[in-house]
């Protein structure tokens, strides 16, 4: 075993990690990181198991609140479109008043972290992601709980990063494990936590042995913690399929070649919407409340007269699969929930894009699964099985991550049998997106986030 990890890491030249004579000088750095990795993961699963909770709590509750009042219909729903608007403008206020760098999904801002841009204010990320994110979400905005477990994780690790200072590089780790062991709750899927951190953040990740495993430990603790809530049952409970035929394979690579269109295009809509809508509020209080306000009371009526349409989507990808609906229906549902995702996305809301772009790919792969099932009987079987894949494809034509689109996938729904023709789809779908010139959506998120502070910064100087 080494006196000390080796801290040399494969960008920024030469960094060496030394140990100091003082606390714990008789452990070694990396037992020392591994411990404090183990306690981020398992401070992760409990924080985001009490986050799931929340908003489960506040989805429910706030439906049943008008049940008993007396009176008109209509008045029970304007009392629900306004609960849902206040709900919003409520979380949109407080995370623009206290800390802005909690808006949207959080991940540009763990990047940036790592990175070096920023630093985490974890003493204001993290209760106003809570709070804002269980309400926002809760609300029943298309958004998901994935995006904020990798803020709140990244937040935790930085927080214990400051009882580790003598430790050189004990921040940059932290964080990452964080954000791993916050995507690992939050889906059940610690190998696909692993995955996210090593291969969507790569060009922040520092790669080394040591970091390498204290991601791994967090990752697992994580989960482990999370279990010991929900039990050990996959996120998504739906039919374990037979593995298709290798004569099918084609079909799941044209799949993956529609959705490397569809992703290009994801990416687009919801970079135009955020520009747009940043511009609209102009940096203004008032306007990013009355957002919140708008948006909150719209997916509220929304949830009430179409409830497929609405909420971050994980019931409907399990009943849709049990019970596919004509392709034509499937395929109007995804674009109803195209427009939902990209606003809701794009107005900076607390929340997260990972669920509702699973359920995205669920809707067109089913679609595409009962054409093909119509058109080639012989090759085609199970129609739901071009849903699963088309999760993945999906996931990887935006994020730009196929393994870990692949990984999570077989995870949250335990079909690991479909994992050649999940390969075939997301590799088509990351090929395509690649050959049109799109950009990952996340790389290009934090670089309008970067550009926006500095156009802050310029205003206020």
């Amino acid at each position: 075993m080494p006196k000390s990890p080796n801290f040399r890491f494969f960008q920024g030249g030469l960094l060496k990690h030394r140990t100091t004579p003082k606390l714990l000088s008789t452990k070694h750095d990396y037992i020392v990181l591994l411990a404090l990795s183990a306690g981020v993961g398992a401070l992760t699963g409990l924080i985001i198991a009490l986050f799931e909770a929340a908003i489960l709590w506040v989805n429910a509750h706030r439906m049943l609140l008008f049940e008993q009042l007396s009176g008109p219909l209509f008045v029970k729903v304007l009392l629900l479109m306004l609960l849902g608007g206040i709900m919003t403008g409520f979380a949109f206020w407080l995370t623009r008043r206290f800390a802005p760098e909690a808006s949207g999904s959080g991940i540009p801002h763990i990047e940036g972290a790592l990175d070096g841009i920023y630093d985490i204010r974890w003493r204001r990320v993290l209760p106003v992601k809570f709070i804002a994110g269980t309400l926002a979400i809760g609300s029943g905005m298309v958004l998901g709980r994935e995006g904020p477990s990798i803020q709140i994780g990244g937040a935790i690790g930085r927080m214990l990063s400051d009882t580790a200072k003598r430790y050189a590089h004990a921040t940059h780790i932290l964080t990452a494990a964080g954000a791993a062991a916050g995507l690992a709750a939050a889906f059940n899927a610690p190998l696909a936590g692993i995955l996210f951190v090593i291969e969507e953040m790569r060009p922040q990740f520092r790669y080394n042995i040591t970091s390498i495993k204290c991601v791994t430990l967090a990752a697992a603790i994580g989960t482990i913690v999370m279990r010991s809530f929900h039990g050990q049952q996959a996120v998504m409970h739906i039919p374990h399929f037979t593995v298709p035929p290798l004569t099918s394979l084609w079909l799941f690579l044209l799949l993956g070649t529609l959705f490397g269109f569809i992703g290009v295009g994801f990416n687009h809509w919801i970079l135009s919407a955020t520009k747009h809508l940043k511009h609209h509020q102009d940096n203004k209080l008032s306007r990013i409340v009355m957002t919140g306000v708008l948006f909150g009371s719209i997916f509220t009526l929304l949830q009430i007269l179409l409830p497929d349409a609405a909420g971050s989507g994980i019931e409907l990808i399990t009943s849709i699969i049990q019970d596919p609906l004509t392709w034509l229906l499937l395929v109007g549902l995804f674009m109803v929930r195209l427009l939902g995702t990209v606003a809701c996305f794009a107005s900076g809301a607390p929340g997260g894009v990972f669920t509702p772009m699973l359920t995205l790919g669920t809707l067109f792969g089913l679609a595409y699964g009962v054409i093909a099932a119509d058109l080639f009987p012989g090759f085609v079987a199970e129609p739901a099985v071009y849903a699963v894949a088309g999760m993945g494809a999906l996931f990887a034509a935006t994020v730009r991550a196929p393994v870990t689109g692949i990984i999570l996938v077989v995870e949250m729904t335990d079909n690991y049998a479909l994992i050649l023709p999940l390969l075939m789809t997301c590799l088509g779908a990351t090929f395509i997106a690649q050959a049109l010139g799109g950009k990952p959506l996340y790389s290009e998120l934090l670089k309008l986030s970067i550009r926006d502070h500095k156009a802050i910064d310029n205003s206020t100087t």
